[in-house]
This record gives structure tokens, C-alpha cells and sequence, in this order.
């Protein structure tokens, strides 16, 4: 059966102009896939990357990497989901801005019943770069209760559930935010501190705050506008983990650099490296699941957008006008 489902499309890289709704067939899955009808699509800065081909994809693009909805049909080998089954899932390749998809059935995972789709639309992606970063890209010696990090862009739909989880795991997080009501909030989500770095110095606080000896982490999804100063923000030893470019790429720098700043480490990390087989997806997605239906972690989901206005939703991302979670509604 093939089918046709409103979908957005790119056939060139620029701006949030080249996003087009068209109506796409939806054909039947094969071997290891499996065919979802999206209740709600996540929306995250890849999103930007892959739309302005900061990383480069085939064209024409489909948009997209989280989603949630009722599996319709599986393929052949696919067993660990059903035909009528809630899922949720980040997974490549892009295509989640869609009615309905056939993908790879490798990340999806079954969506608890006590999990609605919009939440799970708002989590997946987010919630699991989490987990990676707190759980498994780590200083060396490991992180321990009371140990001060700091996370850049803390109001955002990452940076919201790792000030919940960092304060679960008794983490002291240190996170910054471009205005005082977005520093309020990552204080109400469970930061130790807040810094405004459009009215502070975040280098200068973030010693203030841990007494002159820096942290042993600096989670930075925001690239090259904060890549050195953040190396200013570790004690010795410390580990600059870079997961996102917000501001562009990080340029070249001089190996002697993290030498001269106290023996650091540097560490480019990508989400979709830990989830590179099916039980590294289910692990990590039930411990996201504990912690987001145990409550530690609510998703906030501040914006919903139609799947149309997808063009508006990308300006007010990149405008650094959205916190928390942002869905699109098919």
C-alpha cells in the first residue's frame, strides 16, 4: 500500500525559506524498518545545521531526527515493535517533519502509556544527549556528588532536563542563559546557579562560584563564540565536552593551548555514536523513561508549532526566542 503524507522537504541549503510542505508517498517498510504515522515531530539545532548544510546531507532532505507516534507496519526482522505500538524515537536518518515515515527500526523504541506523544516528541533526542553527557562523557575520575559543571544554554530543551538531572545525580550545575527570566528558569529546573552572559562574565562567576578552582566539566553545545572561554572555566585536568555549534563551528586551535591551561581534554561528542545498536537505544531510553515518569525530570514543552509553520518555528530557534522543548504538530 503506498500512501501520500504532508511532509517537509528541502531541495536546496539556506535559510528557514527553503522548508516546503509537499505531499510525499509513504510506501510499505522493508527488511529492518518500520513504518510510524507521527502524532508529534521534535525540533532541534541539528535541525538548523542539516537546513543551512552546516552538515551536509543528499538533497532533496527531509527534515527532522525525533518523533512519536503508532507504528503501522513492520518489516521483516523487526520484532522488538508491533503494528498499533506507541513509539518514540531520535534516530538518523533526518526525517521526522512528516504525517508518516518509513526509517530504520534500530532506535525506536515502545513509548510507555503514561508518556504522552508530545512530551516524548520533546524528549527523545534531548533527553537522551543528556544521559550520554551526565552519564558517560565524563572527567577524568569521574563526576561525584557535589561536583560543580557547567552547561551552557541551561534554558533550552537540553540544557532544562540537565539541570533537572544534574540536581538528581547531586551534581552542583552552573548554567548560563542569555537573559534574567531564562537564568530564572534553569534556576527553577534545578541549577545551582545561573549566570547571564550578555550582562556577566561567565569565566569570572564560574571561579567565584567553585572558590578560584574551576569545574571538571564544561558541557558546551554553543561552539565557537564559547569554545575558549570555556577552556578558561576548568581546573586542571578538566574536560571540555563540545556537542553542538550554535554560534558555528569551533576554528583550528593550537594543541599547546590545553597544556598551558592545566593538561585539559577536549571531546567532540555526537549522540548518535552511543546509540549505534539497538540495546544501547533501549538502555539509555529506559533510564530516560525512569527519570521522566518518576517525575526527577519534566519535559517542558514552551512552544508548539503546526508542521506548516515549521519556517517560524526555525527563526524563533535560531532568534534564541524558544526555551525548553519545542514540537511540531502533523
Amino acid at each position: 500500500m503506498t500512501s501520500t503524507a504532508q511532509t517537509i522537504r528541502i531541495d536546496e541549503f539556506g535559510g528557514p525559506e527553503v522548508m516546503k510542505l509537499v505531499a510525499l508517498p509513504v510506501g510499505e517498510p522493508g527488511p529492518g524498518q518500520l513504518r510510524i504515522r507521527h502524532h508529534a515531530c521534535g525540533l532541534n539545532y541539528i535541525d538548523v545545521y542539516q537546513r543551512t548544510g552546516a552538515y551536509a546531507n543528499p538533497l532533496p532532505l527531509v527534515l527532522g531526527m525525533e518523533g512519536a507516534g503508532i507504528v503501522e507496519a513492520v518489516g521483516e526482522g523487526v520484532t522488538h515493535v508491533k503494528p498499533g505500538d506507541r513509539a518514540a524515537y531520535a534516530s538518523n536518518p533526518p526525517g521526522a517533519y512528516s504525517e508518516a515515515r518509513v526509517m530504520p527500526a534500530m532506535n525506536v523504541v515502545r513509548l510507555p502509556d503514561d508518556i504522552a506523544f508530545d512530551t516524548a516528541a520533546g524528549m527523545m533526542l534531548k533527553g537522551l544527549t543528556v544521559q550520554y553527557l551526565l552519564k558517560k562523557t565524563l572527567p577524568q575520575g569521574g563526576l561525584q556528588p557535589g561536583d560543580h559543571v557547567l552547561f551552557h544554554a541551561a534554558a533550552g530543551g537540553v540544557g532544562l532536563i540537565a539541570c533537572q538531572w544534574a540536581r538528581h545525580l547531586g551534581l552542583q550545575l552552573i548554567g548560563t542563559a542569555g537573559s534574567d527570566e531564562k537564568c530564572r528558569l534553569a534556576l527553577e529546573h534545578g541549577a545551582a546557579h545561573a549566570i547571564n552572559y550578555r550582562s556577566e562574565d561567565f569565566v569570572a562567576r564560574v571561579k567565584e562560584i567553585t572558590g578560584g578552582k574551576g569545574v571538571k566539566v564544561v558541557y558546551d553545545s554553543i561552539g565557537k563564540d564559547t569554545f575558549e572561554r570555556s577552556l578558561d572555566c576548568l581546573r586542571p585536568f578538566g574536560l571540555l565536552a563540545s556537542f553542538g555549534n550554535a554560534s558555528g563551528p569551533v576554528p583550528p586551535f593550537a594543541l599547546g593551548t590545553l597544556a598551558a591551561k592545566g593538561s585539559l581534554y577536549v571531546t567532540r561528542a555526537t549522540l548518535f555514536t552511543h546509540l549505534a545498536s539497538r540495546e544501547n537505544t533501549q538502555a539509555m531510553a529506559d533510564e530516560l523513561f525512569e527519570v521522566v515518569r518518576g517525575e526527577t525530570v519534566k519535559v517542558r514543552i514552551a512552544q508548539r508549532y503546526a508542521l506548516a509553520d515549521v519556517a517560524r518555528a526555525h527563526h524563533d530557534l535560531e532568534a534564541r526566542q524558544t526555551t525548553g522543548s519545542t514540537v511540531l504538530m502533523p
